[in-house]
């Protein structure tokens, strides 16, 4: 069992910058691959990021490649998601889920643990 919870969200300019933390329980949280979704009104959930377990590989959602960064702590059971750059477009609840090696890392039904989501505002 794991249980995450995200912080660090808030209201941001376009073109700045914002830094997610999501804490993970247990002692199985260098076990798990670590991704990032969000979800804007209306909208279905959709892949932002992944890290796998050792941070050996990273992957990016073409929308937010070259902006935003991924990486994790073991150490401190967390993962980060480094926001730079930021679009009204990127304003969404940013959820981090934890999953083991599937072929589709984008899809949702590939994690099995869910944070509560914590919401990102970017205003123009």
């Amino acid at each position: 069992q794991v249980q995450l919870v995200e912080s660090g969200g808030g209201l941001v300019q376009a073109g700045g910058s914002l830094r997610l933390s999501c804490a993970a329980s247990g002692r199985t949280f260098s076990s798990y691959a670590m991704g990032w979704f969000r979800q804007a009104p209306g909208k279905e959930r959709e892949f932002v990021t992944r890290i796998t377990r050792g941070s050996g590989s990273t992957y990016y959602a073409d929308s937010v490649k070259d902006r935003f960064t991924i990486s994790r702590d073991n150490a401190k059971n967390t993962v980060y998601l480094q926001m730079n750059s930021l679009k009204p477009e990127d304003t969404a609840v940013y959820y981090c889920a934890a999953g083991g090696a599937v072929a589709d890392i984008r899809s949702p039904l590939s994690y099995t643990y869910w944070g509560q989501g914590t919401q990102v505002t970017v205003s123009s």
